[in-house]
This record gives C-alpha cells, sequence and structure tokens, in this order.
C-alpha cells in the first residue's frame, strides 16, 4: 500500500484553477476534464461529478467543514503575505501567527473553503533565528530540532 494523496471537491473547476495560479503560481499537471490535478500533487474533482462517484445529492456535500487543510511552504513568508493582501476577495483566517517553537504561517480559505495554511520552511526559521543572532543550540532549543538538524537547515540554500 502506498499513499497517493489528498482530493478536494471544488464547485467551479476554472475558478479554482485561476486561485491557485494566480496566489502559488501552481499549474495543471494532469487534466481529465472532471478531475485535475495541479503543481505538486494537489488534486480536485468536480463537484457534479463527484455527487456520483459517492451518490449523493448536493446537500450531501459539505464546503467549509474547518477539519483540515492544505499545507504549503515557503522560504519567504514576509513575500507571499504582501502578495495575498494584494488580493481583497481572498477570506483570511487568521493572520500572521508564530508558534511557540517559532514557525510562522497564516491560513484563509480557497473559494471552496478549503483552509490553506502557508508557513515558512524550517529552514528558513532556522535561518531567521540565526540572523537574529541565536547560536545552533539556542536554535535547537527553541525548535525542538536537533543541533545536527538545525546545522544542516543553515546550509541549506
Amino acid at each position: 500500500m502506498k499513499y497517493c494523496g489528498s482530493l478536494y471537491v471544488v464547485k467551479n473547476k476554472e475558478n479554482t484553477i485561476e486561485f491557485y495560479k494566480r496566489l502559488f503560481q501552481f499549474r495543471v499537471i494532469q487534466d481529465f476534464g472532471t478531475n485535475f490535478t495541479l503543481t505538486g500533487g494537489i488534486s480536485f474533482q468536480t463537484h457534479d461529478s463527484w455527487k456520483g462517484f459517492i451518490e449523493k445529492d448536493d446537500l450531501g456535500i459539505c464546503y467549509g467543514g474547518n477539519n483540515g487543510e492544505i499545507y504549503i511552504e515557503t522560504e519567504d513568508l514576509d513575500e507571499f503575505i504582501q502578495r495575498v493582501k494584494e488580493y481583497k476577495d481572498i477570506q483570511i483566517i487568521h493572520d500572521v501567527k508564530t508558534h511557540e517553537w517559532g514557525h510562522r504561517g497564516m491560513r484563509f480559505y480557497d473559494p471552496d473553503l478549503h483552509i490553506i495554511e502557508v508557513s515558512e520552511t524550517l529552514p528558513s526559521v532556522c535561518r531567521r533565528f540565526h540572523s537574529q543572532g541565536m547560536t545552533n543550540e539556542d536554535i535547537s532549543k527553541k525548535t525542538g530540532l536537533s543541533i545536527k538538524m538545525v546545522a544542516r537547515m543553515l546550509h541549506k540554500i
């Protein structure tokens, strides 16, 4: 057995493609009409075709369940935040939060109310802390990463 990905149901295929293209620069890598996959392996299924697959009517498909998320990382969270602010139609769940281990991220909805979290990569967290004068040992204590892992992440480009 192997995990092959998750699939999200969408009301409007074209709106979904445009949203992910303009915000993330994702592109369609497979298109089967009612099912399509974007860069990174995120798969989507059209609402009407999904209804048939699971033998439900429109009321049997719920959006905005707030019970999962599409997780995306970026090397430059601050640049991404500026890009999000350019789009007035994005419904933000929360602005940037910093977790106790120093990882920063924000959440918002896509057009079909699927939650998207965009956070900085762990190497970015380590570089940010290092630029603030923290030692590898300090970064290890803050993030919970081993000192060896911190050293590796600081040398990733």
